[in-house]
């Protein structure tokens, strides 16, 4: 029996719609097209074929294959093109789901995940004649291949700065479902970030699961299990952490639970604005860590579609609106008006250049 499942999606209007919604507020991606021309009827592309295949976790994962997702479901609504979509359950699954793509005539194949860079690495490899994409790797040099990679060490800096100033026992912490570079990316600028804001006002708020000078920290070792997201999360609040943010995909969504349970832990989410994504546990989460994942994603594919591929990876980093901090929402009314304006010069010294953020996984 094949152990894998290729959906040609169907989505209905509403999903789609919504889909959609979540992407309008967004600018194009630099290098890409305008997300925002809808003059031209939803028929544009009816011919061309977009395909994804996810990382573990799914496509309701709450963060980084579902804003991928969130991209080619907006793509199919606006420009008219079929969208396939293949989910890896293990890593197992990454060989077998990209070689079940190739027979279904992909203008381009994306690939979600760090994990997956090896399995596109050698499939494009060996298949010169596809285009691929993949989000989040370390930089494929391939001819036929586009990498859409993220400077999240930005945004993580303005949150670890913004976790800092809402701590009321001067303990945060954040851990990973892996050590790979991109979530130690996030990491990183989270320490970052609250370093600054030690410096700025004089505090020793210290911070759990991360040592930036060692690269040393607490991971649960996957990015599916939510158990293990919560017992890390639970332990952090036993030693007084009361912000915390996972980068681990859907066990941050144990770590969510672990918050709840607790009633006066904040989370910092990651990729998508939690707030939006796992709505469930809104009232949680103080901000956002985001990457316009989805904005890159429907870049790529119009590009592609109207013969403009390009492999010149896209960067996305504050200056270029790649990555942001997500609204504070429930938070807003939380947190002075010192905080939240500092936090805004802050902003815009990275965008500027006058403060320079930096991470050993930094895409380079």
């Amino acid at each position: 029996m094949i152990g894998f499942i290729v959906k040609k999606i169907t989505t209905s209007a509403i999903v789609v719609a919504a889909a959609a919604l979540a992407l309008s507020g967004c600018g194009a991606a630099p290098g890409g097209t305008s997300t925002g021309d809808t003059s031209k009827a939803a028929t544009q592309y009816p011919d061309f074929t977009a395909c994804m295949v996810s990382d573990a976790g799914g496509f309701d994962d709450r963060s980084f294959n579902q804003s991928g997702w969130e991209g080619m479901a907006k793509a199919q609504s606006e420009l008219g093109v079929k969208v396939k979509q293949v989910e890896s359950k293990d890593s197992t699954d990454y060989d077998k789901n990209l070689d079940a793509m190739k027979a279904n005539n992909c203008g381009i194949t994306f690939t979600v995940g760090f994990n997956l860079e090896q399995a596109t690495k050698s499939h494009a490899t060996t298949n010169t004649d596809l285009k691929y994409a993949i989000i989040d790797d370390n930089g494929i040099q391939l001819p036929n291949v586009k990498s859409l990679i993220f400077k999240t060490s930005d945004a993580a800096f303005l949150a670890g700065y913004v976790a800092a100033g809402y701590s009321k026992t001067g303990t945060v912490a954040t851990f990973g479902g892996g050590q790979i570079p991109t979530v130690t990316i996030f990491m990183d600028g989270f320490v970052d970030g609250v370093a600054k804001y030690n410096e700025d006002f004089s505090k020793s708020v210290k911070v759990l699961g991360w040592d930036k000078a060692t690269q040393n920290g607490s991971f649960t070792g996957d990015f599916d299990n939510q158990s293990n997201g919560q017992n890390m999360t639970t332990n952090f609040i036993s030693q007084g952490a009361d912000v915390i943010m996972p980068v681990a995909g859907p066990v941050g969504l144990g770590a969510a639970a672990a918050a709840k349970a607790a009633g006066d832990v904040a989370l910092v989410w990651v990729d998508a604005d939690g707030y939006e994504t796992a709505s469930n546990f809104k009232d949680l989460f103080l901000t956002s860590v985001v990457k316009e994942i989805g904005v890159s994603v429907f870049d790529t594919i119009k590009d592609t579609a109207s013969g403009n591929y390009s492999n010149k990876a896209f960067v996305g980093t504050l200056a270029n609106g790649g990555v942001g901090i997500a609204p504070y929402h429930d938070f807003d009314s939380k947190l002075s008006a010192e905080l939240k304006a500092k936090v805004e010069d802050l902003k815009q010294q990275i965008t500027d250049g006058s403060l320079k953020v930096t991470s050993p996984s930094d895409p380079k």
